[in-house]
């Protein structure tokens, strides 16, 4: 299968979103970042296949945005 992979793709993560991915690797028992991301987005694909129509992009972050980036679902204002 890795020699069907011919092209690269750099993402930029936020400390928190690459959390989510590593206890997602590690739950999941994946052996690298990169099959745990490959993994999401054919989760994520199926997902939004069936109901994605009319989104925004800022939709599909991992955490919810604020003005200042990402900030976590747990702690709606950082500043406070």
């Amino acid at each position: 299968m890795a020699d069907l992979r011919g092209e690269r793709l750099q993402v930029m993560l936020s400390p928190e979103e690459l959390t989510v991915i590593d206890d997602f690797r590690f739950k999941h028992r994946m052996p690298t970042r990169a099959a745990a991301v490959r993994e999401l987005l054919k989760l994520g694909l199926n997902a939004m296949a069936s109901d994605g129509a009319g989104m925004k992009s800022s939709n599909y972050g991992v955490f919810s945005r604020g003005p200042d980036g990402h900030t976590s679902g747990s702690d709606p204002d950082p500043a406070a």
